[in-house]
């Protein structure tokens, strides 16, 4: 018989067990069942996950020289609800961070009351700021590791580079065009903290991974003087733009694309600042080319008529009538010269005549197989694909327009592109500005043949021609042989539907003339008067733009250093304006300049031009007459020939002395000799060729 005791016992007996399987019960609850949540609910509290910027790839020129990278910064961000004092933390952080006291303290204020646990104050801030922060030991002030993009060259090639946004996004140039391969992956980082705030322990959870690294085609020592140069050209002519490219004409290596006017990558757009700036005006901007055209033209009469470098083409003293469009010379006229002169002398009429010839199907083919019209393929962003108009929306006049270089709109890079398929024998190469990515070459693009290679070496002698008697004499190059076209055409006002007088001024050129190594091609927008002429003010950059990657590439000259001297003539012929390059030439010579303001004109170099009342041209001397070299002693006994006496013989005499002296020669233009290399007397070197310059 149980007792009440035992009975009592046994209640609170059971009554324990109860209370203690409903303990169990709920430990299995929140241990087992709600385990997940109720651990992830205590890392919230006690983990931070923090983003580990990835830095962007680095972006090297060719030979390695750094052009963009990312480097490590100190970033300051608060946790506003554990701040003893907005007030003061305002007033310590702005002093230090130049940073507006009462918007700082509004936004923390804001971030306090919406019980906002984390804002950023500043961002990559300078080391200098973050050493003054650091010494203040205020557990509230927090530092964060984050990359900002640096360009340690500056303003070197920063139109090609770009820029990045405040988010460290691609903004501009190659750094937003290939922002998915630079921009890599961020990681995390997992921090534990105390009941403060504070970290006492961190986690990795997962590495970044920086962005792919990327070696392009500019090559820093030849991009730097191809911006001081057309720098100092821009200034000095009073023009709005300019833009230079300096291309391999056989690979399509990029070796430099200057843009004028500069920015600097590393700083954000100034209030204000005109987007233009930032414009590469190399690729983006096209415009009306003008008398450098007249290679494209000239190239496709060599390959559809049977015209020849020779052939006389009547350039109608200075004035033809198209469809009731009267069209003039920029200078005086010239009435029957070679097909030569006409690109030398850069004569519009003969252009004209010569575009007729050729017909307006077959010269916009050739137009269009020079790569004019298409986009180039530049890993850029905004390139222009320039403005070739279909046949059928030509008008009655618009071929001799485009025959000239007008009612077209081009690129400079188009024409560095169009100018390297008479550089390198006839092809039609890529341009290419990415040589790698991370450690993979980049594929080449197989060129595609445009001219015949006979064609394209008739075009560089012709080309050599316009350099060495022509309109582009300033582009003459120091001990190599240089060939080129200038150009300035007249912009159009599309306002007043009238042309003006600023010009596109341009040169675009290649040397060494018998194996190129380099094609630079030259653009000044927006210069004015005839000191704004193309060969006034685009050749001289192309000299020196051309003379520095000549050296850069370690290319062997093929001249000779010193000038040879000039033989004596009444008057200096490429500097008069010749009105008839006839068999008799002329009596009178009229000083040329004068500005006739139509439209489609070539406008001369700007050079002053003497007024003689007769030219007389050094006595030739009887053909086939002989001239046996002397010959002179040389260190250790042995001799050499000298030179003959080419000057005044025409080409035919000078071949037939040539080879009764037993001494190579090689002929440049057409006429008689009017300049040899070396001169008369000089020593000839074994196995030398003696180079003579011939002029009607």
């Amino acid at each position: 018989m149980r007792t009440k005791a035992d009975q009592r016992l046994v209640w609170f007996g059971g009554f324990l067990l109860l209370w203690a399987g409903l303990i169990f019960s709920r430990l299995f609850f929140l241990q087992v069942v709600r385990h997940d949540d109720y651990a992830g609910k205590a890392r919230r509290q006690q983990e931070e996950e923090t983003e580990i910027a990835a830095p962007r790839g680095t972006i090297l020129d060719r030979t390695g020289q750094v052009l963009a990278e990312s480097v490590s910064m100190d970033s300051i961000y608060i946790d506003p609800l554990h701040v003893p004092d907005l007030q003061i933390a305002s007033e310590i952080l702005s002093g230090i961070l130049n940073l507006d006291r009462g918007v700082l303290y509004g936004r923390m204020q804001s971030y306090f009351d919406n019980q906002k646990g984390f804002m950023w104050v500043a961002r990559k801030i300078e080391p200098e700021q973050a050493e003054r922060l650091r010494s203040l030991h205020f557990e509230w002030i927090r530092f964060a590791k984050e990359t900002r993009r640096h360009y340690p060259r500056g303003t070197l090639a920063a139109h090609v580079i770009g820029s990045v946004d405040g988010e460290e996004n691609g903004a501009w140039g190659i750094e937003k065009s290939l922002d998915s391969d630079l921009h890599g992956l961020p990681g995390a980082m997992r921090v534990l903290t105390d009941a403060k705030g504070r970290g006492i322990d961190s986690q990795l959870e997962e590495e970044p991974r920086p962005g792919t690294s990327l070696t392009i085609s500019i090559d820093e020592r030849v991009q730097f003087p191809a911006e001081a140069e057309i720098a100092r050209a821009v200034q000095d002519a009073h023009a709005e733009s300019g833009s230079v490219v300096a291309l391999d004409p056989y690979h399509g290596d990029v070796l430099a694309m200057a843009s004028y006017p500069p920015f600097d990558p590393n700083q954000p757009p100034a209030r204000g600042e005109s987007a233009s700036v930032r414009f590469n005006h190399a690729l983006s901007v096209p415009f009306e080319p003008g008398s450098v055209f007249k290679v494209i033209t000239l190239s496709a009469a060599l390959e559809t008529t049977n015209l020849r470098p020779d052939t006389p083409i009547n350039c109608g003293n200075g004035t033809i009538t198209l469809f009731g469009r009267t069209i003039h010379e920029a200078h005086h006229g010239y009435g029957t010269i070679p097909m030569a002169m006409v690109l030398a002398k850069s004569s519009n009429i003969g252009a004209i005549q010569i575009g007729m010839r050729v017909g307006q199907n077959n010269l916009y083919e050739y137009v269009r197989r020079f790569g004019f019209g298409t986009r180039a393929g530049l890993p850029l962003p905004a390139e222009s694909p320039g403005m070739v108009r279909k046949l059928s929306r030509w008008g009655a006049t618009s071929l001799s327009s485009v025959a000239m270089g007008h009612e077209i709109g081009v690129t400079t890079l188009q024409l560095a592109q169009a100018c390297a398929v008479v550089a390198n024998g006839g092809l039609l190469v890529t341009p290419r500005l990415i040589l790698q990515k991370g450690r993979t070459a980049a594929p080449a693009v197989a060129p595609r043949r445009v001219l015949q290679p006979a064609t394209a070496i008739t075009m560089r002698q012709m080309m050599e021609g316009v350099v060495l008697y022509g309109t582009g004499k300033k582009a003459k190059l120091d001990g190599y042989s240089t060939g080129g076209k200038t150009g300035s055409a007249q912009i159009y006002d599309f306002a007043t539907r009238h042309y003006t007088h600023s010009y596109n001024a341009s040169f675009m050129g290649f040397a060494p003339v018998t194996n190129p190594a380099i094609v630079v091609v030259v653009t000044l927008n927006g210069t004015h008067g005839s000191s704004g002429f193309g060969g006034a003010v685009a050749a001289p950059v192309f000299r020196v733009v051309a003379g520095e990657a000549l050296r850069v590439l370690d290319v062997p000259k093929d001249l000779p250093d010193a000038k040879p001297e000039a033989p004596a003539k009444p008057a200096d012929l490429d500097d008069v304006a010749i009105a008839d390059l006839g068999s008799n030439g002329p009596s009178i010579l009229e000083e040329a300049g004068q500005n006739s303001g139509q439209p489609g004109r070539e406008p001369a170099t700007g050079a002053v031009v003497k007024q003689v009342s007769q030219v007389t041209a050094p006595a030739p001397v009887a053909q086939g007459a002989s001239q046996a070299p002397r010959e002179i002693g040389l260190a250790g006994g042995s001799a050499c020939p000298t030179t003959p006496n080419f000057i005044g013989l025409s080409k035919r005499a000078v071949l037939a002395l040539s080879q009764a002296q037993g001494v190579p020669v090689l002929t440049v233009g057409i006429g008689i000799v009017r300049a040899q290399h070396p001169p008369p007397g000089a020593a000839l070197r074994a196995g030398e060729r003696i180079r003579v310059e011939l002029l009607r």
